[in-house]
């Protein structure tokens, strides 16, 4: 839980780099609580709740995904791929999921062996 906490605590930051884990478990949690939310949703035949929860998570999810695309050496700017259908969804995954760059790269240095000292 403590990586989805992380990851809203750094609201806007799109700067520095961002382990697959911290991506990986925001995402996770982001869907295990939009699938709550929309559970909620249907009990009381509203959308507002979903919509707010939406909101709030848009900026911290766009700033971890730029922070991931740094772990890469990979400028932010290539999250836009992800408008292309289909392909580039595909291209923005395997992105996400490659592993980062375990040496200093120009977007600093490597959060898994920073956080391990």
């Amino acid at each position: 839980m403590h990586w989805y906490i992380d990851v809203l605590k750094k609201y806007a930051v799109f700067s520095g780099r961002a382990r697959r884990q911290e991506y990986w478990m925001f995402f996770l949690f982001n869907i295990i609580i939009s699938i709550v939310l929309a559970i909620i949703d249907a009990a009381i035949g509203s959308s507002v709740p979903a919509i707010i929860y939406s909101l709030a998570t848009l900026l911290p999810g766009l700033g971890v995904a730029v922070r991931r695309l740094h772990d890469t050496d990979r400028s932010g700017w290539w999250i836009l791929i992800g408008a292309i259908p289909l392909v580039g969804a595909i291209i923005l995954i395997v992105f996400l999921a490659t592993e980062g760059k375990p040496e200093t790269n120009q977007y600093g240095p490597n959060p898994k062996y920073a956080q391990a000292a």
